[in-house]
Formats: structure tokens, C-alpha cells, sequence
């Protein structure tokens, strides 16, 4: 394996640890201290300032006519009905729900890629998506219950779905600008268009909140949010996709329930298993399969 490989399925891990953590610091945000759709306008706009601001620092690049539709639709799925229906169904279910659900967006994305883009699906992508999706559920099936404040996991659990496939087509969509662009030209105007989308659905909430008040304990978790759960995920993920097809990118999702179930170990809210143990194997199994890039066997 090449070091830029290398590099790029590190920097996927990094941003589904982020993803994992996140899963748990987020719900005990809300509703207490914002709305989701408030803590979206957070989200993007911060990320926004940041990446602009990294931006002065980065190669000049001009965006070429005919990639603008490209733009507005990765921003549209990935910054705007991705995150609004994640943070939305976060706030009505659980994140035990949300960890099974998002695993079903590499399937989405394997699916989609094919259609869209052409991309073959080889047997043992195919058995890695299987094995891992497998350790995935084994390990939020068999966990223990948690009790947070979930009004309508129905309606919460239907929004991940729909969070999931968004997130699944960004990938792809966003793949080809790739290899066209620099990694902070396309976040900074992903996230500068997402504002002004977001912006109806998102700015009453957004000030409502008591910011004046608002406890340490509060601020520096908001603070993660933008600066780790989306400044740093989807430039990571950017980064990822330059070595890295979209399909190999979603199957790094099956990390999150990993990742969030030893993040609740590491502070005493959870225990370590032998299910847990088994379900981990799966897991890295699955994903150092479908991160196998086949190569050609030379012969004299």
C-alpha cells in the first residue's frame, strides 16, 4: 500500500472517530441548549468562516461554469438535508438508532455509484460492505439500551434514512470535483452556499438560543461540533477522496458504532464484552476489505 493510500484511509478513520464521539456529545445538546436546526446554522457557518479563513493560505483556484450545478447539489446534500436530518432525528431518537441506521449508506452508495458513475462492484467490496454491516448491527443490537430523550424514534429513525442516502449521493457527487479542485476550494464554497440554504429553516432557532448563558460545559461541545464533527470530518473526507472511491469512504460509517461504544467505555457509561470484542473484529474486517485496492499482476 502506497503512503498517499495510506495516508487517505487514515485520514477516513479520523473522521468516523470524530463521527463516533459525536454521536453522543450532540444528543446531550439538544433540546437543553439548542434546537437542531439551530445547531445546523452553527455548524455551517462556523465551518464556513474557518475554511475561508484557511483559505488565504491555500492555492487561488477558479470554479469553472460548468461545475457550479455540481456545487450547489453537493451542497444541497451534503450540507443542508445530510446534516438537518441527522441533527433532526438525533433530537427524536437515539443514538443507539442512529448507528444502525447510517450503516445502511455504504449500500446506498455502492447502489448509487454504480448507477451514476459506473462504478464496479467487486466481490470483495461486496463481501466487505456484508461483513461489516454485520459487525456493525451485532454491536448496537446487543448493547444495552440508553436512556435518552427520544419524543418520536419513529419519525427519527425515518429522517436517518434519509440522511443516510443524502449523505451516500454527496459522496459521489462530490468525487469527481475531487480531482478537479483543491480540498479547501470546494469546503469553502460548500459551506458558504449552505448558509444562505439553510438560513430559512435554520436562523429561528439559531436565535432562540440564551448564548449569554450558555455553561462551559456547553460551549466547548458546540465547539467540537464545528470545529471536529465538521470542519475537520468533511475536509478529512475530502482529502480521503482523492485516493479513495466513495463507496470505500461510506464503508468507514461502520467505525462509528465502534468508535461511540468505546468512547462510552473510556468514561464508565458502558462495558466491553465478548460480543462487543467479536462485533469490533467484524467491523475492521469489513472495512480493511472494501479499502483493498486491487492491483494488476505483472508477467514478463
Amino acid at each position: 500500500m502506497d503512503n498517499s493510500r495510506l495516508l487517505a484511509i487514515l485520514a477516513a478513520f479520523a473522521a468516523s472517530a470524530i463521527y463516533g464521539v459525536n454521536h453522543t456529545l450532540a444528543k446531550g445538546l439538544m433540546p437543553l441548549y439548542i434546537e437542531p436546526f439551530g445547531f445546523i446554522l452553527l455548524r455551517v457557518s462556523g465551518a464556513a468562516i474557518l475554511f475561508w479563513i484557511i483559505s488565504l493560505f491555500a492555492p487561488k483556484e477558479k470554479i469553472a461554469t460548468s461545475d457550479w450545478p455540481r456545487i450547489l447539489g453537493c451542497a444541497i446534500f451534503g450540507m443542508v438535508i445530510n446534516m438537518l436530518f441527522f441533527f433532526k432525528g438525533l433530537s427524536l431518537s437515539t443514538p443507539i438508532n442512529s448507528s444502525v441506521i447510517i450503516t445502511l449508506s455504504p449500500v446506498m452508495v455502492l447502489i448509487l455509484a454504480s448507477i451514476l458513475i459506473k462504478e464496479r462492484i467487486t466481490l470483495l467490496k461486496t463481501l466487505g460492505i456484508i461483513i461489516g454491516m454485520a459487525g456493525a448491527l451485532v454491536l448496537v443490537l446487543f448493547s444495552s439500551g440508553e436512556n435518552f430523550n427520544a419524543p418520536n424514534v419513529p419519525l427519527g429513525n425515518v429522517l436517518f434514512i434519509v440522511n443516510a442516502f443524502s449523505y451516500g449521493l454527496y459522496l459521489i457527487l462530490v468525487k469527481p470535483l475531487t480531482k478537479k479542485y483543491h480540498a479547501i476550494t470546494l469546503m469553502k464554497w460548500l459551506f458558504f452556499i449552505a448558509i444562505f440554504i439553510n438560513l430559512p429553516v435554520t436562523y429561528n432557532e439559531f436565535v432562540a438560543v440564551e448564548w449569554a448563558s450558555l455553561p462551559f460545559d456547553a460551549i466547548w461541545k458546540m465547539g467540537f461540533v464545528v470545529l471536529g464533527t465538521t470542519f475537520m470530518t468533511y475536509l478529512l473526507n475530502i482529502y480521503a477522496l482523492k485516493q479513495l472511491s466513495a463507496s470505500t469512504i461510506s464503508a468507514f460509517i461502520y467505525l462509528q458504532p465502534l468508535i461511540a461504544i468505546t468512547f462510552a467505555i473510556s468514561v464508565g457509561a458502558d462495558k466491553l464484552t465478548w460480543t462487543k470484542g467479536v462485533a469490533a473484529a467484524l467491523v475492521f474486517i469489513g472495512v480493511y476489505m472494501v479499502s483493498i485496492k486491487k492491483t494488476k499482476i505483472k508477467t514478463n
